[in-house]
């Protein structure tokens, strides 16, 4: 398990968005409120977003957020205008690494997923290595549900490029479904694109994670924030209903799906 959260909006500093707010993830880290398995996110950290070159560009630490002496001074120094971060609870068979923390890019998306599989390793990654193109393997560096997640991701987009992300990651959903057969998974997933951001609430078998959206936080003005836990004390978050997928778009009002 983990905290998540997304800005999309006008370019500002790392430190704006990850460190500045009351309830930063930095906070979260080490002060969560609604972290229902675990009581602190000291597994790791990292953000991603997209450099001059329009590539995706990531920053993972193992260690705790609050414990990197390099955090303060790319916090000042880095900008964009879109922002992926997370800090990691790791869950047990997944070693707390740099291959194992998120967020995870390839050379067009951002990922994160906050959540677990039961019986992961015995019963469901067997059947996604099934499932997956050969080639996608050597890209696969952790072990963890999440990894494999964003894996099942890539080829579904790859295998039929019409589909929209809001209908690959439905269908994604669709997949896991079936090769859990039965077992719990907690599913809060959100994926950029470079021109918005996709966000999941979703579980099968137990209550979904908290995930929350804002478009008009006085602190960010002009943009769009999701998180894990809100940000801010600004009365304009709302909770991404159960069952789920958020789109943020910079020239939209925030729009939901159900899956």
């Amino acid at each position: 398990m983990c905290r998540i959260a997304a800005y999309l909006g006008e370019r500002i500093p790392l430190g704006r968005f990850l460190l500045d707010p009351p309830h930063s993830l930095q906070v979260q880290g080490w002060a969560p409120q609604e972290l229902k398995y675990a009581r602190l996110n000291a597994d790791g950290f990292g953000f991603a977003w997209y450099a001059d070159d329009g590539r995706p560009a990531a920053y993972v630490n193992p260690a705790p957020i609050w414990a990197d002496p390099n955090l303060p001074h790319l916090a000042r120094t880095l900008s964009s205008d879109l922002w992926l971060a997370s800090v990691r609870s790791a869950t047990e068979g997944h070693p707390v690494n740099h291959a194992n923390t998120q967020p995870f890019v390839d050379e067009g998306i951002l990922f994160d997923h906050n959540g677990l599989i039961d019986d992961f390793h015995r019963q469901v990654r067997p059947l996604i290595i099934a499932a997956l193109d050969p080639g996608l393997l050597p890209s696969i560096r952790g072990n963890t549900e999440s990894e494999y997640l964003f894996a099942a991701l890539r080829q579904l987009l790859a295998e039929r490029p019409e589909l929209a992300m809001e209908d690959a990651l439905a269908a994604l959903m669709e997949q896991v479904e079936h090769w859990i057969d039965g077992n719990r998974a907690l599913l809060t997933i959100v994926v950029s694109d470079g021109r918005r951001l996709y966000a999941v609430r979703h579980a099968i078998g137990d209550d979904c994670p908290t995930l929350y959206y804002t478009s008009d936080d006085e602190t960010f003005p002009d943009a769009q924030l999701l998180a894990s836990e809100r940000l801010t004390t600004s009365a304009f978050w709302q909770a991404v209903p159960e069952h789920h997928i958020l789109i943020l778009d910079r020239e939209s009002p925030p729009e939901l799906r159900p899956l």
